[in-house]
């Protein structure tokens, strides 16, 4: 079965507005609640951190981070203890980062492809509790193991819109976060190439692909939509509005053109982000 998840914008909400949206999203009964790391807005770990406190259920999604702010070791810390903390509950995801920001904050590398390449594995073998000695471009580990791995490692995501970073996601991921806006027409080519590249690493389990997908309800939610993506957002399945019946049907197709998990993203400006939540929960129902 597919799950439905949904956005809490770092653009349309400062922090003070998080913990409302948290529980409006538990009592809701929402999956999984996403955040990502924008510069220069708020922190993905101290929000996973908090909403996983605050919540029993809900599962939190960091969709995403981006690599280059981070020493590979501290990620991997963070990481390590939220899931312990929250066994099962935390989906963290990786990315490049918008290349403008990371040389603003003096992180800007001249191969995003190749910090990704040597920064994921080593974070995925310290969640397995391995001691990790690696010297790379980048990343440049002596003897390094977590004093406190996961019992269970968290699967890591990776997010790609470029073919090479797609295939990369594939090779050195166990998922992929698919950014949304594409046809379900573009998203088949996307997934091939993820998938493509997880055959080539050897790797022995498909990758998991999540995709957001912008979405409005109620009234005015077609204007919303028009407004945040422009007329060309609206075609072919590229967003979702209307009643949670309409929004399922694009979820529908996304589902079987392969997505796994469909996060829906509030067009700006959604008047009741708790009703969103709830429409979210009815989609989740009506697919299942």
């Amino acid at each position: 079965m597919s799950s439905i998840g949904a956005v809490f914008s770092p653009y349309q909400h400062p922090p003070e507005d998080f913990r409302a949206a948290v529980h409006a999203a538990e009592a809701a009964g929402l999956s999984q609640l996403w955040l990502w790391e924008d510069c220069f807005r708020e922190s993905a770990y101290a929000s996973a951190a908090a909403a996983l406190a605050w919540t029993e259920n809900l599962r939190v999604g960091i969709g995403i981070a981006p690599l280059p702010l981070r020493n590979v070791a501290v990620t991997a810390m963070e990481v390590a203890t939220i899931e312990r903390m929250f066994p099962g509950r935390l989906m963290p995801g990786f990315g490049h980062g918008v290349l403008e920001w990371m040389g603003q904050a003096g992180a800007r590398v001249k191969s995003p492809l190749t910090l990704m390449r040597e920064q994921l594995p080593a974070l995925r073998a310290l969640l397995e509790g391995e001691e990790v000695t690696f010297s790379g471009r980048y990343v440049n580990l002596d003897r390094v193991r977590l004093d406190w791995p996961p019992d269970a490692a968290p699967a890591v995501y990776a997010a790609g819109e470029g073919p090479k970073t797609l295939a990369l996601a594939g090779a050195v991921a166990d998922g992929a976060i698919l950014t949304g806006g594409y046809s379900s027409a573009e998203v088949v080519d996307q997934i091939a190439r993820v998938r493509a590249g997880a055959r080539e690493a050897g790797r022995e389990n498909e990758p998991k692909i999540v995709s957001y997908l912008t979405a409005a309800f109620g009234d005015g939610a077609e204007s919303r939509v028009r407004e945040a993506l422009g007329e060309r957002g609206i075609d072919d399945d590229r967003a979702a509005w209307g009643d949670p019946a309409e929004v399922a049907q694009v979820v529908r197709r996304l589902r079987d053109v392969g997505i796994d998990d469909v996060v829906l993203s509030p067009a700006a400006g959604e008047p009741d982000l708790g009703e969103f939540f709830r429409a979210a929960v009815e989609v989740e129902r009506l697919i299942g």
